[in-house]
């Protein structure tokens, strides 16, 4: 039998829940109930042939509490006149909580939302989109009010978030909450209060107008004649984004990086600075404007990530070339092929038609599943052949 039981309403009812419905409309006060349940029942033959599975069927279905079963009048040309189910409801939230023993979180969530209603009303909007989310949050949500109450109040502060004095709050809690506070804060604060182009979560703070700890940028220079200070030599050097944008050095090559042994193995270069990359944060490399007239080069892994962060970087030096990631390198370096965990898929329009061809290969997986080659496992002698080549090609020996 392929009849509706209880268990298959109490299963319609668990969806609603899932989806937010019951408690959005706790929230909405838009009427949710009576709330018809789908309803599968025997067919006329099967009423002749199953009768008294039928009346057991009914039976069951109206002695379940917390349901309506709505009943219509069947003839049948052997059987007669008979009643049997048309339809089921659920007449009130509270029977519907009641089948699905979710009282507890009900109450709670109305007490939740109560309190965003006092103290920021213009939160019920996102809480009728996230219903479900108020109860994940349930244990912060009186600090996650605290923090966005704060920020309401002083907006754009001009300070660390460390510095942010609120009780019981710490600024591990707020960056921990950053998506979910971003969202809030997009809906609460004044347009001059958020700083649009500035997206994601590592952009919170810069986005709420609080300071943010400067990112640092390593760095060697590669011909001594350019060394910043007498003696540095080929010195391993930090630098925050300001002072990186300051720095004007005069080399004509960047090369960049992103494995560390390669950093500090990569060999000395006339008129060159090295980089040791930072995967897709290259937004403040493009503070530097003194890179837009030299030679940019980017080595990166040969799989479907090292393309993606080549992309991104053109994204910011769109002159950027690449070294080391072609065809000839990977099928040289058979040996050393590995497997890239999770490919990206994605369309990279920056990248230059060969480029874009073996990248091509690689997500389609021509040439073998999940194919990547690390840039540390490329032999050191064909790195020093391929930048010997460069040189000789820039006119220096």
């Amino acid at each position: 039998m392929n009849w509706t039981d209880t268990r298959d309403l109490r299963t319609q009812l668990q969806r609603s829940w899932d989806r937010g419905e019951l408690l959005a409309g706790m929230v909405s006060g838009e009427p949710t109930f009576p709330r018809r349940l789908m309803l599968k029942g025997p067919t006329s033959a099967q009423l002749a042939e199953q009768f008294d599975q039928v009346r057991a069927w009914i039976a069951e279905l109206r002695a379940v509490p917390h349901y309506r079963v709505e009943m219509r009048d069947l003839r049948h040309r052997v059987l007669g006149a008979n009643q049997v189910p048309k339809a089921v409801w659920v007449d009130r939230l509270e029977d519907a909580l009641s089948v699905l023993n979710k009282h507890r979180q009900a109450a709670l969530f109305s007490n939740l939302v109560e309190s965003a209603r006092q103290r920021q009303p213009l939160l019920l909007e996102w809480i009728l989109r996230r219903p479900l989310k108020v109860l994940e949050l349930a244990d912060a949500w009186e600090r996650l009010l605290d923090v966005v109450d704060w920020i309401d109040r002083h907006p754009r502060p001009g300070i660390y978030l460390r510095q942010v004095d609120i009780p019981g709050v710490h600024s591990k809690f707020i960056e921990a909450h950053r998506g979910v506070l971003m969202q809030w804060l997009d809906l609460i604060l004044q347009s001059d209060a958020v700083d649009a182009g500035v997206t994601g979560i590592a952009g919170f703070a810069r986005r709420y107008g609080f300071c943010d700890r400067p990112q640092r940028i390593r760095l060697r220079l590669l011909d001594p004649a350019y060394a910043l200070w007498p003696g540095a030599g080929d010195a391993d050097i930090t630098l925050d984004e300001a002072s990186f944008a300051r720095l004007a050095p005069g080399v004509a090559r960047v090369f960049i990086t992103e494995n560390e042994i390669n950093y500090l193995a990569f060999p000395p270069l006339q008129e060159s600075l090295l980089i040791f990359g930072a995967g897709y944060g290259f937004e403040v490399l493009a503070q530097a404007d003194w890179l837009m007239h030299c030679q940019v080069f980017y080595w990166g892994d040969v799989d479907t990530h090292g393309f993606a962060i080549l992309d991104q970087l053109r994204a910011h030096l769109p002159h950027t070339r690449s070294l080391l990631m072609d065809r000839a390198t990977l099928l040289a370096c058979k040996t050393q092929w590995g497997e890239e965990e999770k490919q990206t898929l994605r369309d990279l329009p920056r990248l230059n038609r060969e480029e874009r061809a073996l990248y091509d290969e690689l997500r389609d997986n021509r040439l073998g599943s999940n194919l990547r080659l690390e840039q540390e496992r490329i032999g050191f002698g064909r790195v020093e052949a391929v930048l010997a080549g460069l040189m000789r090609h820039s006119g220096h020996t």
